[in-house]
């Protein structure tokens, strides 16, 4: 991979290499490096010479032509060459919401998300500092489709020379950046630029009890995705909910606002972001108007106004679902506000005054913490210890399809429920009959809730858009089949009707995924173990 400007000034390093942890937190407008070294219990902000815009913090976007185009410009360098306002498909920006996921059908980029992720990553590893030496890489992931995210992680750090590779969520990183002790329990709101994430994180430790750490990827150059890795420290989420909706969606709601019959050029939406920087003053009257120039326009906007028109667009009425659906997943666990040591605000979004004031009057009486925004997530990173994975909660529950004998008709029965702790600490039986004259196979179909109450992104016109969800629950008796084809086990001998003919055991691994076992009852033989696929 070719990057401009790689090196500095192409010289070897005079100083003696610093080994370590680098931890990086990949986000939608800027991404942040911070390095500790071994011994150290300091944080260093990593200098990345022509690509930062301030110690440590890389805008994420590019300019190429191609995957493969030499001339490629990173981060600062896009906008230091005057071209982050463009609408040419050769800027790719606002990606990392793209990943793991299926693009907009207005997706104009020369690159994919993914290609686009890679080549940041890539290109930022060319620029570290020469005297660092980097020992373990701790990366941070998004709660909304962590699974795909991972997976792509996987691919894109396979080719860096480190021999071990962490991965977190940015809630639970953020909630050991915020500076509390372990065994605390905290309520993370992370809003950055292309994500909303809500956490209720219980910071196992203290009191004698072994510190929590982040799940493994690769460990003394060995790679452990498809394996169960340690499982003795953790830290509990009890509660999480989030969706794609962030501050780059803020800034197109500006822009339509203030100028409804013009075109959300790149622009535009540069100078609405700036407006929304300005108006994140804590000190500035909420009814002070703010101004920003761009191409002959004029946007104006104070905070007061700024407050009308994320409620218009349903930001609040989304956030206090969102917030409920990660309580209700605490109270499962015996947890409520009163028993939270704080509320980590953090992300870009967190600056924004009446975005403190909403949290503070509805997660009363918790009191409200605010770290350093940029710095939370990779200085919580940089704290953990290698080894262990962390102990996540399901999202959404699965259920296998069986042959009812009493109704004459397939059911549903439930696996796993949503709100349930992964990896499971021990397996779930089942024990299958056939239906049918020698049946000569059984298949393994599987399915989730097909709906949430929760509101979800959706573009119209290129602007997005918050879309109301049906009001079904997590327990709708008719699951969505997961897509794809079914697993099949074959019968040998074939299976006669209300014959039990196998017993299967199902759990969850320590990357999420629903794994099975079993045996053929009529033989003893042992079934082959089964990748059944992802939870969420």
């Amino acid at each position: 991979m070719t990057t401009p400007g790689s090196k500095k000034d192409g010289k070897r390093s005079r100083y003696p290499k610093q080994l370590g942890t680098l931890s990086i937190d990949l986000g939608s407008t800027t991404t942040v490096l911070a390095f500790q070294a071994q011994g150290s219990t300091d944080l260093q902000m990593v200098n990345l010479g022509l690509i930062e815009r301030a110690p440590g913090q890389v805008p994420s976007m590019l300019w190429c032509r191609s995957a493969k185009d030499p001339a490629l410009l990173l981060g600062q360098q896009v906008i230091d060459a005057g071209r982050a306002s463009s609408d040419d498909p050769r800027l790719v920006r606002d990606f990392k919401r793209w990943i793991g996921r299926d693009a907009p059908v207005n997706w104009s980029c020369c690159l994919t998300p993914e290609e686009a992720g890679e080549l940041l990553l890539g290109g930022i590893w060319q620029q570290l500092p020469e005297c660092l030496e980097v020992q373990r890489l701790v990366i941070t992931a998004p709660i909304e489709h962590y699974r795909h995210y991972r997976s792509w992680l996987q691919n894109a750090c396979g080719i860096l020379p480190v021999a071990e590779i962490a991965l977190i969520d940015e809630p639970t990183a953020a909630a050991l950046g915020a500076g509390l002790p372990c065994g605390a329990k905290l309520l993370v709101v992370d809003l950055g630029g292309s994500t909303l994430d809500l956490a209720l994180v219980h910071l196992e430790g203290g009191e004698g009890r072994p510190a929590p750490i982040a799940q493994l990827m690769r460990f003394r150059g060995q790679d452990l995705s498809g394996r169960s890795c340690q499982t003795l420290r953790c830290a509990k989420v009890l509660g999480k909910a989030g969706m794609q909706l962030g501050g780059r969606d803020l800034d197109h709601w500006i822009a339509d606002t203030l100028l409804p019959n013009d075109s959300r050029t790149p622009a535009i939406l540069a100078a609405a972001e700036r407006l929304k920087c300005r108006l994140s003053s804590a000190e500035l009257d909420p009814d002070q108007i703010l101004t920003e120039m761009v191409d002959n326009y004029s946007l104006q906007l104070s905070q007061r106004q700024l407050e009308d028109l994320l409620t218009r667009y349903g930001f609040f009425k989304s956030l206090e679902a969102l917030l409920e659906k990660t309580l209700a997943g605490g109270r499962q666990y015996g947890c409520s506000l009163r028993d939270l040591q704080g509320v980590v605000a953090v992300g870009g979004g967190a600056q924004i005054p009446l975005f403190q004031r909403w949290l503070s009057k509805h997660t009363s009486p918790a009191p409200l913490l605010t770290p350093p925004p940029v710095e939370a997530v990779v200085r919580g990173a940089l704290q953990l210890t290698p080894a262990v994975q962390i102990r996540d909660v399901l999202n959404r529950g699965v259920s296998l399809r069986y042959w009812d004998q009493r109704s004459n008709r397939h059911n549903w029965h439930p696996l796993f429920l949503a709100g349930q702790h992964w990896p499971t600490t021990s397996p779930l039986e089942l024990t299958l009959a056939a239906s049918q004259n020698n049946q000569s196979s059984i298949e393994l179909v599987l399915g989730e809730p097909r709906s949430q109450s929760l509101r979800e992104i959706i573009f119209i016109n290129g602007l997005p858009r918050l879309s109301q969800g049906s009001e079904t629950s997590d327990n709708d008796p008719i699951p969505e089949p997961w897509p794809g084809d079914a697993p099949v086990i074959f019968l040998s001998p074939l299976g006669q009707p209300a014959e039990n003919v196998v017993r299967l055991r199902f759990w969850i691994d320590g990357v999420g995924k629903l794994m099975c076992n079993g045996e053929d009852l009529r033989t003893g033989q042992q079934l082959e173990e089964l990748d059944l696929g992802p939870v969420r």
